[in-house]
């Protein structure tokens, strides 16, 4: 049974440090991409990060370029979202999701392109 469980979450202050992890069960990464989607109150869910399925290709919202990282371990079915120098705007629930197309050759960074999700963790950058 799939399950996919995001932790890491919290307050922080602005330019501080975050790494949010997604723990996958019954799905092997190796096989599929997945990534870090976020959804501010009022506003849009938003692809943040993604991660292809052989991890060879990854994808950044423009505003975190530089800040954030996205990384996978495929042994601990784990993947990560380091967050450096978080700001005010980057305050939303972080959703990680995963396509279900086994080692899909296509990879966008949008959420209508990922079937599974986990139930969020609240990231809060504030003073």
């Amino acid at each position: 049974q799939l399950q996919i469980v995001e932790s890491g979450g919290g307050l922080v202050q602005p330019g501080g440090s975050l790494r949010l992890s997604c723990v996958v069960s019954g799905f092997t990464l190796d096989h599929y991409a997945i990534g870090w989607f976020r959804q501010a109150p009022g506003k849009e869910r938003e692809g943040v990060s993604c991660i292809s399925a052989s991890g060879a290709v990854t994808d950044y919202k423009e505003s975190v370029k530089g800040r954030f990282t996205i990384s996978k371990d495929n042994a601990k079915n784990t993947v990560y979202l380091q967050m450096n120098s978080l700001k005010p705007e980057d305050t939303a629930v972080y959703y990680c999701a995963l396509d279900g197309a086994y080692n899909s050759g296509d990879f966008y960074c949008l959420d209508a392109w990922y079937d599974y999700w986990g139930q969020g963790t609240q990231v809060t950058v504030s003073s």
